[in-house]
């Protein structure tokens, strides 16, 4: 019998890498006002290219400008206008641009079918570690986003970063805070385990996290988290196919957005999506695709929402 494991046919569209965050491993961000802002009519050019594809997800991942900074608001109306613009296009955009304000999520659940925000890890050591120069790393800030899109509710990923400096019971603390909060408020759609995985940007030195480590931080995993969240992992963070195998039989079931490029592992190249099909296919998996919200929560979605998700459910089912 054939099991399934999903994507999602994805394309990332950066407003800015700029971010006030220092995260010392971290591969994507640039100094603030060292990266220009994305214009409407660039990505209106690449999304017209994209009209011409089999993408469904165009996910707004942008670096972090300060809360208090006077151009917060101007770039919070950037990503609204560029989620704006895919919707109005027919994609279906997913924004994770770090914490924003109870309201600020407030008025972009208007134009997104879901967002999310990585928790990484709760302990606060990190803080003085690898997030010691990353002020929105707060755990009790990351996790008030969780319970905010609760309250609102927002479809939400979130997920862990393993091997950053963490300890084996901070992951089982964390995806217990995750769990506790689903129980809640029933909006979480996914958790990723996303293992660290070195890039040429960062200046943590630090190895790669043990691939042979993640089945069983996966299986650990299913037994913490409610049924009803689906674990994501990276498959171009796990290079080796007998590895990959081994994370979905211990319970991962998909493998997040697949694009041209993992603009937070650039290093990393995400497979063919043929080649994997193929990989996954002599193993007795069928990869599926799948909108960036799950069906159970299209009841969340506002009339020109719910509509743009189903026309493309119709598509792809």
């Amino acid at each position: 019998m054939t099991s399934t494991v999903t994507y999602s046919p994805a394309y990332t569209i950066v407003p800015t890498y700029e971010c006030f965050n220092r995260c010392s491993y971290c591969n994507f961000r640039a100094d603030p006002g060292k990266s220009p802002w994305m214009t409407l009519e660039s990505a209106n050019n690449i999304l017209r290219e994209l009209q011409k594809q089999n993408i469904c997800e165009i996910l707004i991942l942008s670096g972090e400008v300060h809360p208090l900074s006077p151009m917060r608001q101007s770039w919070l109306q950037r990503i609204y206008d560029l989620c704006e613009l895919a919707l109005n296009m027919g994609f279906l955009p997913h924004t994770n641009a770090g914490p924003l304000s109870f309201e600020e999520m407030q008025k972009l659940k208007n134009i997104n079918v879901s967002m999310g925000l990585m928790l990484e890890q709760l302990t606060p050591k990190l803080l003085k570690t690898v997030h010691k120069h990353a002020p929105s790393k707060l755990p009790k800030v990351r996790l008030q986003q969780l319970q905010w899109a609760g309250e609102l509710q927002i479809p939400f990923t979130t997920g862990l970063l393993l091997g950053i400096g963490e300890t084996e019971n901070d992951w089982w603390e964390t995806l217990e805070a995750i769990a506790e909060i689903h129980l809640r408020y029933h909006h979480i759609q996914e958790v990723i385990l996303q293992p660290h995985s070195p890039g040429s940007q960062q200046i943590f030195d630090a190895s790669a996290f043990d691939p042979h480590k993640l089945p069983y931080v996966i299986y650990k995993a299913r037994q913490i988290l409610p049924s009803d969240i689906t674990i994501q992992i990276p498959p171009n963070l796990v290079n080796d196919s007998k590895w990959l195998l081994c994370c979905l039989e211990a319970g991962a079931r998909d493998l997040g957005g697949i694009g041209l490029k993992d603009e937070v592992n650039p290093d990393y190249p995400h497979l063919n999506e043929q080649k994997l099909k193929a990989i996954l296919q002599l193993a007795g998996w069928e990869l599926v695709p799948r909108l960036p919200i799950y069906p159970q929560f299209d009841a969340l979605l506002s009339g020109y929402l719910r509509k743009n998700a189903n026309m493309w459910r119709s598509q792809i089912n």
